[in-house]
């Protein structure tokens, strides 16, 4: 394979996969482990990926993309995981609402409820939610990221000033083991924050978090009180049986 549709082929895969090993991609590409690490480090001096040791994940122009991608992924199963969140928030509630499409979802859903604190670290779904006079919206304030969403050490430190009824957490991955992983350490700790300051974490992610990996950890399944998606593996399943989350499977 030419080194131009070898490096192609690789950005594609950090793209899909959100991130990929060099033995993934050792594999993949049937070459050497010395010729993957020598495209990864063009890659990265091009800015077409970041380099991480063992591996690879997206660019932040190339996040950027895949957030405008992520969209489009998955629309009526997000919808369904959307509506059944907001069945679980009552009127007069007070909520955070995290970075992620899925997250964006659920302040879509929630347009028909009334007098809603919210406070969110998401500037896509304060937007949906200024629609709603009755709501009274909080910005976090940090870093803006080209995606919309706002992070670091002064997100945390706002965040956990609060005590709020529920925090809607979205996440990139989730092992089969059960851990919640992410791929940026800084909006980790943004969710941690949410989790540590909400009487109860309700998770809202499609299927396709099974499948995918990240590398930085957040905690596991059993450190939030519901699962909200629209199906899990049998891993998965397992998992639950012995933990104090809810599982909701939204059809």
């Amino acid at each position: 394979m030419k080194q131009s549709l070898r490096h192609q082929k690789i950005i594609e895969l950090v793209k899909l996969k959100g991130y990929a090993s060099t033995e993934e991609l050792v594999i993949e590409l049937e070459v050497s482990p010395q010729t993957i690490r020598r495209d990864l480090n063009i890659l990265a001096e091009q800015d077409l990926i970041r380099r991480h040791h063992g591996g690879a994940a997206p660019s932040s122009t190339a996040e950027n993309s895949d957030y405008i991608e992520r969209k489009q992924f998955f629309p009526s199963q997000k919808s369904a995981i959307a509506r059944e969140v907001a069945k679980r928030i009552p009127n007069g509630a007070s909520l955070f609402i995290d970075i992620g499409t899925t997250p964006e979802a659920v302040a879509s859903a929630l347009l028909n409820h009334e007098r809603l604190r919210i406070v969110t670290n998401n500037i896509n779904a304060a937007h949906l939610l200024r629609q709603n006079e009755t709501f009274d919206i909080t910005m976090a304030g940090g870093s803006l990221r080209k995606d919309g969403g706002i992070i670091g050490e002064a997100t945390v430190n706002f965040i956990s000033q609060f005590r709020l009824d529920f925090g809607i957490l979205g996440i990139s991955a989730i092992d089969l083991d059960g851990s919640l992983l992410d791929y940026d350490y800084h909006e980790v700790q943004v969710k941690r924050a949410i989790i540590e300051s909400s009487r109860q974490t309700l998770l809202a992610t499609d299927h396709s978090k099974f499948s995918r990996q990240a590398i930085v950890r957040l905690g596991e399944l059993k450190d939030v009180d519901y699962l909200f998606t629209d199906d899990v593996p049998k891993q998965i399943a397992d998992y639950l049986e012995n933990s104090n989350t809810r599982l909701v499977i939204c059809k």
